[in-house]
C-alpha cells in the first residue's frame, strides 16, 4: 500500500496538536534546501549547522507557543527565520556581506537584492548556487582569499595576516581567482545577470 504524503501544513497541524513525529518528519523533508541555503550565506559547515539548528529551535518555540499563522507556507517561513538568524550573525560579528557592484566585482552585485518577487528569487537562487559551483572549481589559496574578501568581508590586510602570506599574494590570489573565474563563466557560458 503507498504511503500517502502529508503537506506540510498539515504535518505542522500534528505536531502543534502533539505529535512530535511530525516535526521530525518536516525537518528530514526540508534539512538539504534549508542548510545548503544557509551554508551559501556562510561558507562554513559547522556554522551552517549551528545557524540550522537555532533555526528549528526558534520554529519549535513558535509552533509550541502558538504563534505560527504562515498557513501552507511552511517552509518559506522556515526560510525567512533561517535568513534573519544569517542577517544576525553577520550584524552580531559585524561582517555584513558586502558585494561591491562595480567592474571586477560585478556577478556578485545580484546576490544582494532582497525585494525579489517570486520569479527573481529563483533566477537568484540559481545564480548564487552558480557562483558557488564556479567558486568550488578555484584552486584552494584562491577560494580562501575570494571567500574571506567577497563573502567575510574581510580586508586583504586581515587576510594576509589570517593566510600567513604577504598583502601582495593576497591580492594576486584575488586577481586570480576573478580570471579563473571569468574563465569558467565563458567557458561554462553561465549567465550571471538577469
Amino acid at each position: 500500500m503507498r504511503q500517502e504524503i502529508i503537506s506540510d501544513a498539515q504535518l505542522v497541524s500534528n505536531y502543534i496538536k502533539g505529535e512530535e513525529s511530525a516535526l521530525s518528519t518536516l525537518i528530514y523533508r526540508h534539512k538539504q534546501k534549508i542548510y545548503s541555503f544557509i551554508y551559501s550565506k556562510v561558507f562554513d559547515r559547522d556554522l551552517a549547522e549551528d545557524i540550522f539548528q537555532d533555526t528549528f529551535i526558534k520554529v519549535i518555540k513558535t509552533l509550541k507557543r502558538g504563534a505560527y499563522n504562515e498557513e501552507g507556507k511552511f517552509l518559506p517561513w522556515v526560510m525567512r527565520i533561517s535568513h534573519n538568524l544569517v542577517i544576525d550573525h553577520f550584524r552580531k560579528n559585524n561582517r555584513m556581506p558586502k558585494f561591491d557592484n562595480s567592474g571586477e566585482f560585478s556577478i556578485f552585485s545580484v546576490l544582494g537584492d532582497s525585494a525579489l518577487n517570486a520569479e527573481k528569487q529563483l533566477i537568484k537562487d540559481q545564480v548564487e548556487s552558480d557562483v558557488r559551483r564556479l567558486i568550488e572549481e578555484l584552486p584552494e589559496d584562491q577560494k580562501q582569499v575570494l571567500v574571506m574578501r567577497m563573502y567575510n568581508d574581510m580586508s586583504f590586510k586581515e587576510i594576509s595576516e589570517r593566510t600567513g602570506v604577504s598583502i601582495n599574494t593576497a591580492l594576486g590570489r584575488m586577481r586570480y581567482a576573478l580570471i579563473n573565474l571569468r574563465k569558467v563563466v565563458d567557458k561554462h557560458n553561465i549567465v550571471l545577470t538577469n
